[in-house]
């Protein structure tokens, strides 16, 4: 991709304006600061730059611009983030670069078509809106979620689409129709509810398919998903979050469903916080993409043995990637649709009540309470559980876990530590690893640090006069940037000197009188005192050298200088 339009993007895109639909900032002099979404801090390190539209987190060292923070965050390849940029800047990308169109813009126009196709079969479809009603949705939510229906025909949808100008093997390649061994083309969906999966932007990237059980056979998978394309992976998106990632962000909180019924209901039903995953697992992916903006994960499980299970397989992963987890129970009912088809107040009063997951694990997996360390079955259940709490990310909920395990069991806690020890603990993902790791700040010399503090006290008043009586005792980068303020300019011909500048920009702090005093007199101390080791190295190699004028001369300068 050229940078002409990238270009143009960010020249029609206030990148403040954007960030704050995923950050709360504050005021910081000319900048903004907010707590980085990219690793765990309490304290805010993530600074915005208005007038260079940049950001930089001091905390773990990532930075860039728009594109950098959409791609990271939204776990999105370049191609992808200049198309969702593109549309929301209204920059025309089949007209800036056709390539760049065909591998992204295409496939987003080809879901769009399909599912405005699979709508208007649904208003003429009675057995599927009565199945849609037999279920519970209401019309609003159908509509609000763009569901559909595709007919049980052969290409209906094919043809729809190749009538429309689109050409067959860019409709496969986005996942829409296949081929038989005979070359004949078929629709990949046909006989099923459609429900459009949307990326975290809202864009329609995907579709799951639910067959009607009017034409269930037991042949075919009773749900369907688009294959994987440029555009759509499964293991990095959650259904709904589109919707519901402000309330999430709002609550702390995100509830955990499987499937979309159970989504759909649940959000119907008033839960506004809902995520569900979507033909996979929960992955690690998943779990990166709801810690940035909540610290709770509530998980409800199916009421059989393979819900528990996969309910668990999640919290597990969860608690490794660092949010707490509660479980919501449902009594009585299968799942938190049905939950909420029989009435909205079941679900919320089960949100309500939720649990901490390891006061539900301790009585599944030692329901008689007390181990009987000669019992082969409770020995291995009570080491079930020291793996799960040794692999707690925090220490903190570590130890306040072994704490209570110790009063449930009724046992020692340095007994169950020790046992612990010598459990195998599963280790957390890499990609949590890598997501974490902390890049180290480069280490300036104080020289380094005070001249960088002086240069963005001067661009913060908007006043470089106040280091004319300095300006030589600034390190040489810093003379250099001090130049390149002074003409007005905000970037720096050089990469590396433009990243020093940015760091500038981006950490200035609008100081007192007194402040800047009391650094002009450590530049001017530290200057000295490199100045006074130089003469000194001076003098000794002059002695060594048997150099008597260039002893004299050394010997003179250091007089010279101010005592310290």
């Amino acid at each position: 991709m050229t940078d002409g339009p990238a270009q143009t993007i960010k020249e029609k895109l206030d990148i403040v304006e954007f960030l704050r639909g995923y950050l709360p900032m504050i005021p910081a002099g000319k900048n903004l600061k907010a707590r980085c979404p990219f690793h765990n801090e309490k304290t805010p390190s993530f600074m915005i730059s208005p007038e260079r539209q940049t950001w930089h987190c001091f905390g773990c060292g990532l930075g860039g611009d728009i594109f950098a923070f959409l791609m990271k965050y939204e776990n999105m390849e370049f191609g992808e983030a200049l198309k969702v940029l593109a549309e929301k800047a209204g920059v025309e990308l089949k007209r800036a670069d056709p390539r760049e169109y065909k591998v992204f813009g295409l496939l987003y126009e080809l879901q769009d078509a399909a599912k405005d196709f699979w709508k208007e079969q649904l208003k003429t479809a009675k057995i599927a809106k009565d199945y849609l009603n037999e279920r519970g949705l209401t019309p609003e939510t159908i509509e609000e979620f763009e569901i559909g229906f595709a007919p049980n025909d052969q290409d209906s949808l094919a043809m729809y689409l190749i009538n429309k100008g689109y050409d067959p093997a860019d409709i496969t390649r986005a996942g829409l129709i296949g081929r038989t061994e005979r070359g004949l083309q078929y629709d990949r969906f046909r006989g099923r509810i459609m429900f459009p999966i949307h990326n975290h932007l809202g864009k329609v990237v995907g579709f799951t398919g639910r067959i009607l059980p009017q034409l269930d056979t037991g042949e075919l998978g009773k749900y369907v998903n688009s294959p994987e394309t440029p555009i759509f992976n499964k293991s990095k998106l959650l259904y709904g979050f589109w919707k519901s990632k402000s309330a999430v962000r709002e609550s702390g909180k995100a509830y955990l469903v499987e499937g979309q019924m159970d989504f759909l209901m649940s959000y119907q039903a008033g839960v506004k916080n809902a995520v569900a995953t979507s033909g996979t697992a929960l992955t690690p992916d998943h779990i990166l993409a709801l810690r940035k903006i909540a610290e709770e994960l509530l998980v409800s499980f199916d009421n059989d043995d393979a819900g528990f299970a996969a309910g668990e397989r999640a919290i597990d992963l969860a608690e490794a990637g660092g949010m707490q987890v509660r479980i919501v129970s449902l009594e009585g009912v299968k799942d938190p649709a049905e939950a909420a088809q029989k009435d909205p107040k079941i679900l919320g009063e089960a949100i309500a009540k939720a649990e901490p997951a390891f006061k539900v694990f301790f009585r599944r997996y030692l329901p008689w309470g007390k181990v009987d360390p000669l019992n082969h079955a409770e020995l291995k259940n009570l080491r079930i559980l020291l793996n799960k709490i040794k692999s707690i990310s925090s220490p903190v909920e570590r130890d306040y876990w072994l704490k209570d395990l110790a009063t449930y069991a009724k046992m020692s806690e340095s007994t169950l530590k020790e046992e612990m020890e010598k459990v195998q603990v599963v280790q957390a993902p890499e990609r949590f690893r890598e997501e974490e790791k902390i890049i180290p700040e480069r280490k300036y010399s104080r020289g380094e640090r005070i001249s960088k503090d002086l240069l963005g006290a001067a661009y913060s008043r908007g006043d470089y006069s106040i280091l004319n009586d300095v300006e030589d005792l600034l390190d040489p980068s810093s003379k250099k940037l001090l130049k390149t303020l002074k003409s007005g300019a905000k970037k720096a011909a050089d990469p590396e000197e433009d990243a020093f500048l940015n760091l500038v920009i981006l950490e200035a702090a609008d100081v007192s009188d007194g402040e800047i005093a009391d650094m002009k007199s450590a530049l001017k101390d530290g200057s000295s005192k490199t100045k006074r080791l130089e003469l000194t190295e001076r003098v000794k190699e002059a002695e060594a050298k048997g150099d008597e004028e260039a002893l004299k001369k050394a010997i003179e300068e250091l007089r010279s200088l101010p005592p310290g």
